[in-house]
């Protein structure tokens, strides 16, 4: 959720809110590039991998587009996804960096609560203040908290990683301890994929947004040029080849950042400390890339996981907000 400076404006009469179920190539360009300009401007995209993915290949089941264009120009974007079965829809809405100030956040905003029949939550990444002002004028309560953590893989790179980086983080990354009977190797794609979206559904069964992915989503994922079969590490039981958990890496190559992109576990595999070794197993793969910090994403209510991270190293670097109307 961006709109730098919201404020009470005078009203637009050329504004104009299209609610689409898909958007031609053309309209995906488009919104792409807003996204971009954003970006530059705020320091992180304003909408997730997920929303930019479901941007092309026609429909999708609950996902809606908002165009806000004024005198047929792009000036604001919202997706609205509504996939969760208990959950409220699920929001994410941005406004070009020169078109702020203008009430074209709220504008969307009021066009997302229609939408959702008032049942709605809002990301807002960064958590800028901006934003958390513009969730206030909407009447929608703070919900969630997702922490983005660092450490540092090399020793070089503290500063990169960001502030709170402690000088003395243990950079050693020795072998991970397997628990027995257990191996690890890489995914094929095509082979694993329906095993890894059983595991994956069964290890974030709560959490909707991660556990209800399904072989499109995996497809998307599959397509985009950062994927590497090879930093996509599967723990398999020896005795039958059951897949009991996994640790999918992601090289941002831009920004020379690796991402602990998704770690799960079989929840009857959970607690012998396969976790932490598919954890390290994929630090160590980042770290022989060549590249000087690691990144995560977890839920800031999770202890547990926070606790976990904290010991390999990682600290706080931004925090992403989520808003809900209390209704």
């Amino acid at each position: 959720m961006t709109d730098d400076r919201p404020a009470e404006a005078s009203p637009t009469p050329l504004r104009k809110i299209d609610t689409l179920t898909a958007l031609t190539p053309a309209q995906a360009d488009a919104v792409l590039g807003l996204l971009a300009e954003a970006a530059r401007t705020d320091g992180q995209q304003a909408v997730s991998e997920q929303g930019r993915l479901q941007l092309r290949g026609g429909a999708r089941d609950g996902v809606r587009h908002l165009l806000l264009t004024v005198e047929d120009q792009l000036v604001g974007y919202a997706q609205l996804e509504d996939t969760d079965p208990v959950e409220a829809p699920a929001a994410e809405l941005v406004v070009h960096p020169s078109r702020r100030g203008h009430g074209h956040g709220r504008a969307l905003g009021t066009a997302l609560l229609h939408e959702s029949g008032r049942r709605l939550r809002v990301w807002a990444h960064g958590g800028h203040s901006a934003a958390r002002h513009l969730a206030q004028v909407l009447g929608l309560a703070l919900f969630r908290e997702l922490r983005q953590m660092r450490r540092p893989l090399t020793d070089d790179s503290h500063t990169s990683a960001g502030p709170g980086v402690a000088a003395n983080v243990t950079l050693d990354l020795s072998e991970p301890t397997l628990p027995e009977g257990v191996s690890i190797r890489t995914f094929v794609p095509g082979q694993d994929d329906a095993a890894w979206l059983a595991v994956n559904a069964e290890a974030f069964a709560h959490h909707p947004e991660q556990g209800s992915l399904t072989q499109r989503d995996l497809d998307d994922r599959k397509a985009q040029p950062w994927f590497d079969p090879a930093g996509f590490f599967l723990a398999v039981r020896e005795s039958d080849g059951e897949l009991l958990g996994f640790h999918w890496t992601k090289v941002h190559a831009e920004e020379r950042l690796g991402e602990v992109y998704v770690l799960g576990v079989r929840p009857g595999a959970q607690g012998g400390g396969l976790g932490k070794a598919l954890t390290t197993t994929g630090l160590r793969h980042l770290a022989r890339q060549g590249l000087p910090t690691a990144m995560l994403y977890v839920d800031a209510d999770n202890k547990a996981a926070v606790s976990v991270y904290e010991r390999l190293g990682f600290v706080t670097y931004e925090t992403d907000l989520m808003y809900r109307t209390e209704s």
